[in-house]
């Protein structure tokens, strides 16, 4: 089964800032919603292992849904620069970058094409660690 590793690297209040790992290789940067203890569209998810699987959402195409989050559904991957565009999902990109001022992610469309590709057409498993303090 493939397999990801979802390092958190930092926490503002402009978001959850993250490393995607495939094979033991960083290969793109993500961005999720601050912390907020696993509130629905707001908060990042809690740190953990979950399982992934491919979904054709109406709104992103197709894409992975992380399942099994206790009291969430629906927390897709997908292509965004800033925390407002994660409504609880998990946006993948290329690099970090400042948005009008604002701790952002670039390079999304890439980011997310490649990530794509690594994960294939099958379930994968997801381990999310967290950042130190």
């Amino acid at each position: 089964m493939n397999a990801f590793i979802l390092m958190r690297v930092a926490a503002t209040e402009h978001g959850v800032f993250g490393v995607l790992i495939h094979n033991h290789i960083p290969f793109a940067v993500t961005l999720e919603p601050e912390d907020k203890n696993n509130q629905r569209k707001i908060s990042c998810i809690p740190a953990g292992v979950y399982y992934c699987e491919p979904v054709n959402s109406p709104r992103f195409g197709w894409t992975y849904q992380i399942m099994n989050v206790p009291g969430r559904d629906h927390i897709l991957f997908h292509r965004g620069n800033s925390e407002r565009d994660t409504e609880g999902c998990v946006l993948v990109a290329e690099s970090f970058a400042e948005l009008n001022a604002t701790p952002g992610v670039l390079g999304s469309a890439h980011g997310f094409t490649e990530f794509l590709e690594k994960a294939g057409d099958d379930l994968f498993m997801l381990t999310i660690t967290e950042h130190d303090s």
